[in-house]
């Protein structure tokens, strides 16, 4: 009996699948079953809590208190990001000359939304429209979306499958992009990445499995495409068969700089020179540069390949020898490093990806002196002294906050000269990881959620060394080492453990970063790391954001943090926190994910996860960053039955946001749909072909209703 996609996709194992939790397919497909498996960072450095303790030891011998102790540790760093922006130093947003301000972007939060509801809902006043869909044609000979007759060669000419990182682009006017905020109202490019499919709902009963594998295959990777509106105050249109459309698939060529390229630890039999990787895998959140070009990261790799498992390199990425949940290994050997040739092939993956989505013939770009890990994604920032800072998290509990340092320094202007030169910014440069140490006595970490009675923990920092002027900062390895192994160079190094850094994002407005950690389910059980003060809570389900300030500008080796937000809801749990704002007059909110800001400083956060924490939909979350109204949390929008809220776009002068929808309904099975957005089809009604049957991971653009 031939092997079928569907049936193929409902025999996967219930690997560790648990009650509240995401369905075993998806956890399969998505991350390898990152959350039910062993604890990949095994290594003996130093606990936050012993550091901690330190710290402690040696203010108590001083004699200070919690704030003499602070103001020793940090001297003026704690205002020194501020100032800088008052100066308008480069990368700063011109706004913050000003100071924070009110956006024009007015709403009434809504209330929150049980996330059995398959409905996308807004405030009142605001309505939605899909941009752009799976399977929607990008160019003139791409077919239409038809759910029974999807084929991979119609795939690869259709947008991709489940969205996350999203960014809208200005056209620019004179045709070089200089990285502000151009006045073309009418033209615009889109860009987006695809994670990963899920196949248990994308095919129905009897689909060849080979050929499913194919489709799958051309649904991931990513897209851009051009967008158009007749005026500011109308929503945008992708472009059928634009000059600038393009898919970037598993067979796209991208090129590998930086000092791991070229060296015997990336070369395969397919690619002798160790510079030319086709494709990327499981990119996940992403950043924007100043020189208009997109960055995304290279996440749960580790998913796709068969590999020998035995190799520190192997288990510390997570690899085994198991086959994967998609089988790719069945139709290419490079999917299974056991082959012959291949033994190399996952060094390949896993790094920070560069795009010029102004150029449809640019060879698009894997930057090696990034490091290679779980990349969420990467924001820059330019620093005062005009190199380019790249803040970085592993998404992988107990895993590590990065930062990276151009060596090259940014030009200012739209000139070719200017761009070639900041288009190789990220290829040489410093790569860092955080240490975090606290400034409570460890009697207040109680490990149950109790924050101190004075508010949250803050305290010091320093970035410790990885790779520093073109040499290796870890014994025993060098450079090229360092880089393609990271993981494992860091843990030599003595970094803080963290609850799976996300999105690492700087304010433009303010220079401060904003580290995102989702959640962390192991913190605190016997034998694992518990209750930190920059991790303050064991089983920490709903997660927290840590607000950084660097000391000087952000090329500084030093910083101050505190907790931003301890996050759930208040109602249910009392261990929660949001910079001192009462926790009765928030909008419940769990798991963030990616955030970004709006013109005036206010930070917008997206959430996975919320309803297996707090029963909620996920959604999309303003918070207030100044003032009386510092950690006042407000819910904009819910999205539908079990998706994820992604990429989100805050267009506040438009009064416009939008956000990429990610794997709705994706507990559900072909026969079984639990979602139909965005094609919902009233009862009783012929849907279009692919309309009405099957969840479409989409763009939305948000806006008010009189637009």
């Amino acid at each position: 009996m031939p092997e079928t996609a569907a049936r193929r996709f409902s025999l996967l194992p219930m690997l560790g699948h648990t009650k509240g939790k995401r369905s075993p397919v998806t956890c399969a497909l998505k991350c390898d079953n990152a959350c039910t498996g062993e604890v990949c960072n095994t290594s003996s450095n130093s606990y936050f809590r012993d550091i901690a303790s330190a710290t402690m030891s040696r203010r108590a011998a001083l004699g200070f208190g919690a704030a003499g102790a602070l103001a020793v540790v940090l001297g003026n760093a704690v205002t020194s990001a501020p100032t800088a922006a008052a100066d308008g130093g480069p990368g700063l947003a011109a706004a913050a000359k000003k100071g924070f301000a009110k956006s024009k972007l007015e709403f009434t939060p809504i209330k929150p939304v049980d996330a059995s509801v398959d409905a996308f809902t807004v405030p009142e006043g605001f309505t939605w429209q899909p941009i752009i869909r799976w399977g929607d044609p990008l160019f003139k000979d791409a077919p239409a979306f038809d759910l029974d007759k999807q084929t991979a060669a119609a795939q690869a000419r259709q947008f991709g499958y489940n969205n996350d990182y999203t960014d809208i682009l200005r056209f620019p006017e004179n045709g070089n992009y200089d990285g502000q905020n151009n006045n073309n109202d009418r033209r615009a490019v889109l860009f987006t990445n695809h994670e990963y499919t899920n196949e248990n709902i994308m095919f129905p009963a009897g689909f060849d499995a080979a050929e499913g594998r194919e489709i799958g295959r051309a649904a991931h990777g990513l897209t851009v495409v051009e967008l158009e509106r007749k005026n500011k105050n109308k929503p945008w249109d992708y472009v059928q068969g634009a000059k600038l459309n393009r898919r970037f698939l598993t067979d796209t060529t991208y090129e590998l700089t930086g000092p791991a390229a070229g060296t015997d630890f990336v070369k395969t039999t397919d690619d002798p020179t160790g510079r030319a990787i086709k494709g990327t895998l499981g990119n996940c959140a992403g950043g924007t540069t100043p020189w208009g070009t997109i960055l995304s990261g290279e996440e749960n790799f580790n998913g796709y390949f068969v590999s020998p498992g035995t190799s520190a390199g192997d288990k510390r990425y997570g690899l085994t020898n198991k086959p994967t949940a998609r089988k790719w290994e069945l139709d290419e050997p490079r999917f299974d490093t056991r082959n012959a040739g291949y033994a190399n092939e996952t060094n390949r993956f896993g790094w920070i990806v560069e795009v010029d989505p102004f150029d449809p013939t640019s060879t698009p770009k894997k930057h090696s002196a990034m490091g290679r890990f779980k990349h969420e994604g990467a924001n820059v920032i330019v620093a005062e002294s005009g190199h380019v800072v790249a803040y970085m998290g592993d998404d992988e509990r107990f895993d590590y906050l990065y930062k990276f340092v151009s060596k090259g320094q940014y030009q200012a202007g739209d000139s070719k000269a200017a761009r070639r030169n900041n288009m190789n910014l990220l290829s040489e440069g410093d790569l860092f990881v955080a240490r975090f140490t606290g400034d409570s006595p460890a009697s207040e970490i109680t490990g149950t959620g109790a924050l101190p009675s004075d508010g949250a923990f803050d305290g010091s920092g320093e970035w410790l060394p990885l790779v520093v002027d073109g040499t290796s900062a870890v014994a025993g390895m060098s450079v090229a080492e360092v880089l393609v192994y990271t993981r494992l160079a860091a843990d030599k190094v003595g970094p803080t453990k963290m609850d799976r850094c996300e999105d690492v994002q700087p304010s433009l407005h303010t220079g401060k970063v904003y580290v995102v950690c989702t959640n962390n389910n192991l913190r605190g059980p016997a034998g694992l790391e518990s209750a930190t003060e920059v991790n303050p809570r064991n089983e920490n389900r709903d997660g927290h954001i840590v607000e950084i300030t660097e000391t000087g500008d952000q090329t500084s080796t030093k910083f101050a943090w505190n907790l931003l937000m301890v996050c759930g809801d208040p109602a249910k749990n009392k261990s929660t926190y949001f910079a001192g704002f009462p926790t009765d007059k928030v909008s419940p909110i769990s798991c963030p994910d990616n955030v970004a800001f709006d013109s005036v400083g206010n930070m917008w956060i997206a959430t996975d996860g919320a309803p297996s924490a707090i029963h909620y939909a996920d959604g999309l979350f303003k918070v207030t960053l100044d003032g009386a109204e510092r950690g006042k949390v407000e819910q904009f929008l819910a999205v539908p039955r079990d998706a994820e809220t992604c990429g989100p776009i805050i267009h506040d002068e438009e009064r416009s946001v939008f956000v990429a929808v990610q794997h709705p309904g994706e507990e559900g099975t072909f026969a079984d749909q639990h979602s139909y957005f965005p094609d919902y089809v009233a009862a009783g009604t012929t849907p279009a072909p692919g309309q009405g049957r099957a969840p479409r991971p989409a763009v939305v653009q948000v806006f008010r209703g009189d637009s």
